[in-house]
């Protein structure tokens, strides 16, 4: 069993930052993409940011310029670093694994509220 647990959520104002991490446990057999997924209140969940494997990234037009995805594959640790943080930023960070099984892993969420 696969268990993603993500940190860094909060409430920041806008044009400020935040880092959230999240890391990988259990059985792993190799990993495709690890990324974020966001989910506004209202709206369906939608890509943020991925890195694969190779080391390429991938990101949505909206946040490209202000956040940063890396990846730590020692510990199986994804981290998306966002700065200039704009209200319609705010939504539940889902921390998500894709293994090259084609199994899919999702962590629980973390709320990230921009608000002054």
């Amino acid at each position: 069993q696969v268990q993603l647990v993500e940190s860094g959520g909060g409430l920041v104002q806008p044009g400020g930052s935040l880092r959230l991490s999240c890391v990988a446990s259990g059985n792993i057999f190799s990993i495709f993409t690890m990324g974020w997924y966001r989910q506004a209140p209202g709206k369906q969940r939608e890509l943020a940011a991925e890195m694969f494997s190779t080391g390429s990234p991938n990101y949505a037009r909206s946040v490209l310029g202000r956040f940063t995805i890396s990846t730590d594959n020692a510990k199986n640790a994804v981290y998306l670093q966002m700065n200039d943080l704009k209200p319609e930023d705010t939504a539940v960070y889902y921390c998500n694994v894709y293994e090259k099984n084609g199994m899919e892993h999702w962590g629980k969420g973390t709320l990230v509220t921009v608000s002054s």
